[in-house]
């Protein structure tokens, strides 16, 4: 029978393989599952088509998440092996350089600089190999020392840089791969909904083989970072699509 649908369901995506671990996308935000056929129309000499017939079908699955998770895209899009540890960030850290120098707070870790900024002047400082001349700075990055011209002792500077973490996070080291190379797994969508009638009704969806071809991340400056993911569904080699049911 017809029934009410109501709010996002849960969505989840499962990894080909014998013992498979599913894998939720988590704070879901919205969930839209295309069906559609090309229509292939047959004319005469008159204005309006005489047959019509499908022809090639495909099935559109779109999903937007609240959290970036690592896993979930590694899972379903990038199909790699991640690695535990990850980059932080200290922007715009202050430093007062003193004999011409000064250590980041997290130079036994150092990365990558990222710039250095004068608040007296104004300006940036321009980076360079080695005895850095007015507005100048260099940068051991095996030590995180910055060192800089005398003239900027005792002034107020702005560092930005990278530096490890081997204890928290996970990464993920892309490299090139061949062409064709994907991921294919299989995604469940499921929802509970209690109408007027007291009555729980179900919904679920499975699609036994699906590809991510695409990934959005859109970071904006005054909301939440809302990733999206847009998937295909394709026969699973054994002639299934895609599976339906509902409380009838």
């Amino acid at each position: 029978m017809a029934q009410s649908v109501f709010g996002v369901g849960f969505l989840f995506a499962t990894p080909q393989g014998t013992t498979p671990t599913p894998t939720r996308f988590g704070r879901l935000q919205d969930v839209q599952v295309d069906f559609s056929y090309d229509s292939k129309l047959l004319y005469g000499s008159n204005q309006y088509a005489l047959e019509q017939a499908r022809g090639k079908a495909k099935i559109d699955l779109k999903a937007a998440v609240g959290v970036v998770d690592p896993n979930l895209f590694n899972n379903i899009f990038f199909g790699l092996t991640t690695a535990a540890g990850e980059t932080l960030n200290s922007v715009d850290e202050s430093a007062t350089p003193s004999s011409g120098t000064f250590t980041v707070a997290n130079a036994s870790t150092f990365s990558q600089d990222l710039g250095v900024y004068n608040t007296v002047t104004g300006l940036w400082l321009t980076r360079v190999a080695a005895t850095p001349a007015i507005g100048q700075y260099a940068v051991n990055t095996s030590t995180g020392v910055y060192t800089t011209n005398t003239a900027q002792n005792g002034q107020l500077l702005k560092a930005s840089y990278t530096y490890a973490s081997a204890a928290t996070g996970s990464s993920l080291s892309f490299t090139n791969q061949i062409m064709g190379s994907t991921v294919i797994f299989s995604v469940q969508l499921v929802n509970k909904f209690r109408g007027s009638d007291g009555v729980v009704r179900s919904l679920f969806l499975n699609f036994p083989a699906v590809q991510c071809p695409k990934l959005s991340m859109p970071l904006k400056l005054d909301d939440f970072t809302l990733p999206q993911l847009d998937m295909s569904a394709q026969d699973n080699g054994s002639g299934n699509v895609f599976n339906y049911s509902m409380t009838g």
